[in-house]
């Protein structure tokens, strides 16, 4: 038995013959048969809101928020089938801003990759960046109580539109929604705030939970503060086709598109594994170490205290670079030592939030990782280096003397399993 874990944009092959060895992958919905026709209806007849052309004024200025790079999300036939549907609306008043957040700006090839070359020749492209005080504007004070800025021309603009994907995303519950601004447009202050220790701590800080979640309601409170004209959401299969459209009002239809998600994505088992293999979705989301956590939660979810996971990716951006997510790493001997620091009263650092969740996760499971990054950095990072999965597998079922429970979830975060 063979299966291809999603790993770059290739795949990585990993055989399985002669395990006893459980598949967990997504429920596989197959892509709409007229995505183009779905959109159009979808923003006719949206969620909880005025249809999308009816909605826009000729004469306004409008701001459209996609994700970058490291995002899934098929901008360029869903920005096609938007400005069809904003036909009355001139090409210059619009603006399309890539919500950074705290990652590095996109590359002027990787917005081709994004949007296609006649989107980014035609219309006006820029990278958020929260960094950069004098690009920011108040947008006011959230009920957590910290200020709230957001990219300014965003604020300036008349009309605002959201774009994302909806999947199981293992702080905020699930992505999409008001994440497209918070934080994806939003100053690193407030970013900051609504990643502290306590919020990612918390038991309902994790995957496919919105109710009690602090760290979704923070995502809210913040988005909130500058109104959001429409949603355009969408969920995916693992060939970036699109399954569902969830259009219009930023809560109404996130909240539809959640519960959609929860049942395609989302799967039971009934009791935890020695050895879990895992990936991290494959590009564009296994380019870092930082991004590679998430596949690495999926499969702590079912994994036994004390056992192995093996994640594949590909890691060709490194860790990254930029932020702090490797010297924080690096300068710590252990990952009982990395919560030492971020739980010290008054600690914060940039993607703290990142180190919290993948030392949570070393601290009580072993980490191989196969990946481009140098062994000797990967062992600096507590995880152990391998070059061969199913060897890996093989040596630790070794270990447990030749019997061992095994799981591989080769489309990584895009499959949340849980115990029953």
């Amino acid at each position: 038995m063979q299966v291809v874990l999603d790993y770059g944009e290739t795949g990585l092959p990993l055989d399985l013959t002669g395990l006893d060895v459980t598949i967990l992958s997504p429920q596989f919905l197959p892509g709409l048969t007229d995505e183009r026709q779905s959109f159009i209806e979808a923003s006719r007849k949206p969620i909880g809101s005025k249809a999308l052309r009816k909605l826009i004024d000729k004469d306004e200025e409008v701001a459209i928020v996609i994700p970058d790079i490291t995002r899934a999300l098929p901008n360029e036939r869903l920005l096609n089938w938007l400005f069809e549907e904003l036909a009355h609306v001139p090409s210059d008043h619009f603006l399309i801003i890539s919500g950074t957040g705290t990652h590095r700006a996109n590359t002027g090839e990787e917005w081709h990759y994004m949007v296609g070359e006649r989107i980014y020749k035609k219309y006006s492209c820029i990278n958020h960046q929260g960094f950069e005080k004098d690009t920011l504007s108040l947008a006011g004070t959230s009920q957590f109580g910290y200020d709230v800025f957001f990219n300014s021309r965003y604020m300036k603009a008349d009309r605002r539109i959201l774009m994302g994907f909806i999947e199981p995303h293992f702080m905020a519950g699930f992505s999409g929604g008001y994440k497209a601004v918070f934080p994806g447009i939003t100053g690193t202050e407030a970013i900051m705030k609504y990643h502290s220790a306590e919020n990612i701590g918390h038991p309902k800080s994790t995957w496919g939970v919105l109710k009690d979640n602090p760290t979704q309601a923070n995502v809210r409170a913040g988005g909130a503060l500058s109104s959001v004209d429409f949603l355009v959401n969408v969920t995916l299969n693992n060939r970036r086709e699109i399954t569902g459209f969830f259009l219009g009002d930023v809560i109404e239809a996130h909240e539809a598109g959640c519960s959609f998600c929860k049942g395609t994505a989302m799967m039971a088992c009934q009791e935890p594994f020695d050895i879990v293999v895992t990936s991290n979705s494959g590009y564009p989301l296994d380019q870092n170490l930082y991004q590679s956590v998430k596949g690495m939660s999926a499969a702590a979810q079912i994994t036994k205290p004390g056992g192995l996971i093996i994640s594949a990716s590909r890691c060709n951006d490194g860790f990254p670079e930029h932020g702090n997510f490797k010297k924080f790493l690096l300068e710590h001997d252990s990952p009982v030592s990395m919560l030492e620091t971020i739980y010290t009263p008054g600690f914060e650092q940039l993607d703290q939030w990142q180190v919290q969740l993948l030392a949570l996760i070393l601290k009580k499971y072993r980490v191989e990782l196969y990946s481009e990054l140098e062994p000797e950095l990967v062992k600096q990072a507590h995880f152990i280096p391998i070059t061969n999965v199913r060897r890996a597998i093989d040596n630790e079922i070794d270990r447990l003397g030749g019997k061992a429970r095994i799981a591989v979830l080769p489309e990584g975060p895009l499959t949340i399993p849980y115990l029953q």
